[in-house]
C-alpha cells in the first residue's frame, strides 16, 4: 500500500528543490506557498469551502425535527455541550493535521501506516454519500423547475390524486349529545341534524395532504417498495445529470474555481433563509410555531432521556462532517501557518448558529400552516424528506405569490447541497492527486469530468421508481457506522499511538505555542471524553438497531443484507490495508507491527522550509534518488 503515499516535498517559495513536472496546471498559481499542490487563493476561499460543506441539508430539515422532538429548547444544551465535547475537538484535530502535512485522507495516514486503511474507508464512505446526495440536489432542481407556475402542481389535488387525497382533514365520526344522551354517529348524521361534536371525541378520515402525494405519485412516481425496481424516471435523471454538471463545471480547476463559486453558494443561502424567515415571521400563527420549535413548550425533563443525548451526539457528529475526509482534503490546500485553530471555532460554531436560524424559518411558516389547517404543529411536521418535500412545500403553497416562495426556498436546498456536494467530490479529487500526482498535474480537468460521470451512472439507481428506497438506504447504513467507526479509530490512532503531546508539539509548530491551560482543554477531550462519547453512540446504534423502513415501508431481507453489505464494503479495507502493512513489514511479528505503528520517514511538513529541527530528518526526494531503500512499510528511509 506504499503507492498511496506521496513521496515529494518541496521548499518553500517558488525555488523548488523537486518538481513533478514541469508543467503547472490551473490547480496552482505564481503566488502559492506549495507551487506542487496549490493553496487557496485566500483566506475567505477556504473559510466558505468549509462553511459550505459543514452547512448542509440537514441543517435545514433534520435539526428542527429533532429540536423539537427532544424538548424543544431544552434540546440546544446537550446540543452545545456534544459541540464542545466530541463535534470541535474532532473538527480542529482533522483541520490541523491535513495542514500540518497538506495531504489528503488517504496520504495522510504516513502518520500511521498501521492505520491507512481508515483513510480508504473515509474515502469510500464518501463517494457512496456523493452519489446519493447528489440525487437529493436533483430532487430540489425537480421541484425548483416546477415552481416556474403560476399555480404550484402540489398546492390542490389536481389529475393525479387519488380519493385520499384533501387539502383539509374530513371528520369521520365522533360523539354528540342528543337530548340527554351521548351518541356516537357518522359524521354525516351529525352534520344533518346540526349536532356539535364533543371535543376530543373526533375520528378522522385517513387523508393526505396534496403535497404529499405528489411527492410520491408525481416527483418520485415511487413503486411499493425496494422489490420493485420499476423504470428510470426520465425527468429526475435529467436533473440528476444537470446537478452533476454543476458539480463538474465548479471543480473543474479545483480550488481556485471551486473556492470563487462557495462565495454565492454557501453565502446566498443565508440571505434566502433571512427572507423566509421575515416572511414567516408575519404570517397568522408563526409564534404558535416558533413556540413548538423553541418556546414555551421546551421540556427540560427530557433532559433526563438517554435518547436526548445521543440524537445531540449524533447530530453534530454528521452536520460538522467530521470522519468524512473532506475536513482533511479541504485543509491540506491551507498555507502552513495558517491559523487552523481560529478557523475551526469558526466554521463549527457558524454550522451550529445556522442549524438554529433555519429552525425559526422553517417553523414559522409550519406554525402558519397550523393555523390555516386548525391542526397542532405537531401533526403538520415530519422528519427528514417530509419535512423537506411534503410540509414545508404545503405551507408554501398556501402563501400570497407561492411560487416566489418555492422557488425561493428550494433555490436554498440547491444551494446548500452543491456546496457540501463540492466540498466531498474535492475529497475524492484530492485522494487521486496524491496518488498519482503527475497524471492529476496533466489531467486534472478529464479525471474530475470522468469522477462526475461515473457517480452519475452509478446514482442512476436512485432515480428508478424504487430510488428513494435507495437513498434511504445508503444514508441508513453508509453514513451511520462506518463514519463512527473510523472516528473512533481516527481518533485513538493519533493520540494514543501516534501521540497526543507530539501531535499538539506538531500543531504549534503552525500556529505558535501556547501555555499549558489552553492545551487543557483540547488534552481532555482527545485523550479521554471524545474517544469515550464516540465509543458510547457507536454501541448505542448498534444495540438499538432497527430493519430500516421508509415511512411505513418495511424493506426486504435481501435490502437489509445489501445495506450491511455495503457498510461492510467500507470498513473492511481497515484491517485488510492494516495486513498489507504487516506483511510487508520485516522482523518477527511484534518487530512488523511496531514498525507499522511508528510515522514513515517522509511524515512531516510538505515543505522543507517549515520542518525545522523536529523534521530535519525527513527524506527530500532528491535523497530517495541517491540512497533509495525499500522499508517494510513500503516507503523510503535514508541510509546514515
Amino acid at each position: 500500500m506504499g503507492m498511496l503515499s506521496l513521496p515529494g516535498f518541496l521548499s518553500c517559495g517558488k525555488k523548488k528543490d523537486f518538481s513533478l513536472s514541469n508543467e503547472k496546471d490551473a490547480h496552482t498559481s505564481d503566488s502559492d506557498e506549495n507551487s506542487d499542490r496549490g493553496n487557496w487563493s485566500n483566506k475567505a476561499d477556504y473559510l466558505l469551502s468549509m462553511v459550505g460543506y459543514a452547512v448542509g441539508l440537514g441543517n435545514v430539515w433534520r435539526f428542527p425535527y429533532l429540536t423539537y422532538q427532544n424538548g424543544g429548547g431544552a434540546f440546544l444544551i446537550p446540543y452545545t455541550l456534544m459541540l464542545a465535547l466530541a463535534g470541535l475537538p474532532l473538527f480542529f484535530m482533522e483541520c490541523s493535521l491535513g495542514q500540518f502535512a497538506s495531504l489528503g485522507p488517504i496520504s495522510i495516514w504516513r502518520i500511521l501506516p498501521l492505520f491507512q486503511g481508515v483513510g480508504v474507508t473515509m474515502v469510500i464512505i464518501s463517494t457512496f454519500v456523493a452519489i446519493y446526495y447528489n440525487v437529493i440536489v436533483a430532487y430540489a432542481l425537480y421541484y425548483l423547475f416546477a415552481s416556474f407556475q403560476k399555480v404550484l402542481p402540489w398546492s390542490d389535488c389536481f389529475s393525479w390524486a387519488d380519493e385520499f387525497c384533501s387539502k383539509t382533514r374530513l371528520v369521520n365520526d365522533c360523539n354528540a349529545t342528543l337530548g340527554e344522551e351521548i351518541i356516537h354517529a357518522n359524521y354525516s348524521f351529525i352534520a344533518s341534524n346540526n349536532l356539535t361534536c364533543i371535543n376530543d371525541t373526533i375520528n378522522y378520515k385517513p387523508v393526505q395532504f396534496p403535497s404529499e402525494q405528489y411527492w410520491n405519485k408525481v416527483a418520485l412516481q415511487r413503486s411499493s417498495g425496494l422489490d420493485e425496481t420499476g423504470n428510470i424516471v426520465w425527468y429526475l435523471a435529467l436533473c440528476l445529470l444537470l446537478s452533476w454538471m454543476i458539480v463538474g463545471a465548479a471543480l473543474f480547476k479545483g480550488i481556485k474555481s471551486s473556492g470563487k463559486v462557495v462565495y454565492f453558494t454557501a453565502l446566498f443561502p443565508y440571505v434566502i433563509l433571512l427572507i423566509l424567515l421575515v416572511r414567516g415571521a408575519t404570517l397568522e400563527g408563526a409564534l404558535d410555531g416558533i413556540e413548538y420549535y423553541i418556546g414555551k413548550q421546551s421540556n427540560i425533563t427530557k433532559l433526563m432521556e438517554a435518547e436526548v443525548w445521543k440524537d445531540a451526539a449524533t447530530q453534530i457528529f454528521y452536520s460538522l462532517s467530521v470522519a468524512w475526509g473532506g475536513l482533511v482534503a479541504l485543509s491540506s490546500y491551507n498555507k502552513f501557518h495558517n491559523n487552523c485553530y481560529s478557523d475551526a471555532i469558526f466554521v463549527c460554531v457558524t454550522n451550529c448558529l445556522t442549524s438554529v436560524f433555519a429552525g425559526f424559518a422553517i417553523f414559522s411558516v409550519l406554525g402558519h400552516m397550523a393555523f390555516v389547517l386548525k391542526r397542532p404543529v405537531s401533526e403538520v411536521v415530519d422528519s427528514g424528506f417530509d419535512l423537506a418535500f411534503v410540509a414545508y412545500p404545503e405551507a408554501l403553497s398556501k402563501l400570497p405569490v407561492s411560487p416566489l416562495w418555492s422557488f425561493l426556498f428550494f433555490f436554498m436546498l440547491l444551494l446548500l447541497g452543491l456546496d457540501s456536494q463540492f466540498a466531498t467530490i474535492e475529497t475524492l479529487t484530492t485522494t487521486i492527486q496524491d496518488i498519482y500526482p503527475k497524471m492529476m498535474k496533466k489531467l486534472r480537468i478529464p479525471i474530475t469530468l470522468g469522477v462526475c460521470v461515473l457517480l452519475f451512472f452509478l446514482g442512476l439507481i436512485c432515480v428508478t421508481q424504487a430510488g428513494i428506497y435507495w437513498v434511504n438506504l445508503i444514508d441508513h447504513f453508509c453514513a451511520g457506522w462506518g463514519i463512527l467507526f473510523a472516528a473512533v479509530l481516527e481518533i485513538i490512532g493519533i493520540v494514543y499511538i501516534y501521540g497526543g503531546n507530539r501531535f499538539i508539539a506538531d500543531i504549534e509548530m503552525m500556529i505558535g505555542k501556547k501555555s499549558c491551560f489552553f492545551w487543557m482543554w483540547w488534552r481532555m477531550c482527545w485523550f479521554f471524553i471524545t474517544p469515550v462519547l464516540l465509543v458510547a453512540i457507536l454501541v448505542w446504534s448498534l444495540v438499538t438497531f432497527s430493519a430500516p423502513t421508509y415511512g411505513s415501508v418495511p424493506y426486504p431481507t435481501w435490502g437489509t443484507a445489501v445495506g450491511w453489505c455495503m457498510i461492510i464494503f467500507c470498513v473492511i479495507w481497515i484491517p485488510i490495508v492494516a495486513v498489507v502493512k504487516i506483511l510487508k513489514a520485516e522482523g518477527n511479528i511484534f518487530q512488523r507491527i511496531a514498525s507499522c505503528c511508528r510515522p514513515t520517514a517522509n511524515w512531516g511538513p510538505y515543505l522543507e522550509c517549515h520542518r525545522g529541527e523536529r523534521y530535519s530528518h525527513v527524506v527530500t526526494p532528491k535523497k530517495e534518488k541517491e540512497h533509495e531503500i525499500p522499508t517494510v512499510s513500503g516507503f523510503t528511509y535514508i541510509r546514515e
